[in-house]
């Protein structure tokens, strides 16, 4: 391959090349492919828009549905690059960016949601993940399986010296959202917190900040790799729903009366059904999770048990900017240390595959060059 040629950004004498890498979707829809490519072309940030040339990226399995498009929402047209786990650094600022606030060389992340309105009542109460404005990263518009990406400059997350790239791409969407979904949950210091899925990416994620949180948990998974993992992360308990004749029985031998709170971090039928059973009285259910439209997945049970129990049942969706951040300074703290592997670029559509059939224990990273 010839050498890249590079643009020079004279202002902050960067050398920024005009090819980059990517991993780019193909025939998106239920024939996907995820292809390596080494000379995708570098945008220029626009007005108030930051460039940033991406280390390294987590893997989410929500990249694998929308690429498959079977979640209800497609990526616009624009879009061939999903990813919102990746971390960086900039490497050009646009016109209207406050100096004071980013500069060439800031470390910086980019997140499940790409931009919000800012100002509805939603954007005004730390709510602005759920802005009915808001612009998801990987979906409409080109996320961090770019080597170079455009990111809001007023949306931007800052990413504190000291957390090593492969850790701080999975924290700003499996570890601001369990930490968004822990303190949803109203669960106190002492208390169990049950999570199917805790080998996961997402789960592991939870088992850890639960446990920095000072929280009891149950592990449940299927598997001796996975267990070894949770019991690594923190777990007091695991529960193999392979081996167990009956996951909510096992589960309330651990905890006495049930659970305070379970977390749904697997996106499968399966993970949600009867999850509630885990619980006490007065307990929570947290859906993290999204399984497929096509799954037939329901989250709750039988209206009796769910009445009686007072059980509440409560949605969540990645995190707002002060959970990130919550979630970061955990980790420059040296608290969280889930199970991350690392990956070569090239091994991209491999990985995706794995992370589509939920082979990948704890989370995949993939750097874009083999200089880390």
């Amino acid at each position: 391959m010839s050498p890249v040629p590079e643009i020079t950004n004279s202002h902050d004498q960067v050398k920024i090349p005009a090819f980059g890498r990517a991993a780019v979707c193909k025939n998106r829809g239920p024939n996907y492919t995820l292809e390596c490519v080494y000379d995708y072309p570098v945008p220029k940030p626009g007005y108030g828009q930051l460039l940033i040339k991406v280390v390294a990226t987590g893997l989410c399995q929500s990249d694998h549905h929308y690429m498959k498009e079977d979640l209800g929402v497609s990526m616009d047209a624009h879009v061939d690059c999903p990813g919102h786990e990746g971390s960086g650094y900039v490497v050009q600022v646009g016109e209207g960016v406050d100096s004071a606030h980013w500069k060439v060389g800031d470390r910086a992340g980019i997140k499940p949601t790409f931009d919000v309105c800012g100002q509805c009542d939603l954007c005004r109460t730390e709510n602005e993940n759920l802005c009915d404005g808001v612009r998801w990263t990987g979906s409409n518009s080109n996320g961090s399986y770019c080597q170079y990406v455009l990111s809001p400059a007023h949306y931007t997350v800052h990413i504190p010296e000291g957390i090593p790239h492969e850790l701080a791409g999975p924290i700003l969407c499996s570890g601001g959202t369990v930490v968004s979904a822990l303190k949803s949950s109203g669960v106190r210091p002492g208390q169990w917190v049950v999570v199917p899925g805790a080998g996961g990416g997402v789960g592991g994620m939870a088992v850890q900040y639960a446990r920095a949180m000072g929280l009891r948990v149950v592990a449940i998974d299927g598997g001796d790799e996975k267990r070894k993992v949770c019991a690594d992360l923190g777990a007091e308990g695991y529960i193999d729903f392979r081996t167990s004749n009956d996951v909510f029985a096992d589960s309330r031998k651990i905890t006495g009366s049930g659970a305070h709170a379970v977390l749904v971090t697997g996106g499968t039928a399966s993970a949600y059904k009867d999850a509630h059973r885990h619980l006490r009285k007065l307990g929570t259910m947290v859906c993290i999770g999204i399984p497929d439209i096509y799954s037939g997945a329901i989250a709750g049970g039988m209206p009796v048990e769910i009445c009686v129990n007072k059980i509440s049942i409560k949605g969540s969706i990645v995190s707002n900017l002060a959970d990130i951040g919550e979630a970061l300074d955990f980790a420059a703290r040296g608290v969280i240390k889930p199970h991350i592997t690392t990956y070569s670029f090239d091994k991209f559509p491999e990985m995706n595959r794995l992370q589509a059939e939920s082979k990948v224990v704890g989370r995949a990273v993939v750097f874009f060059e083999d200089d880390k």
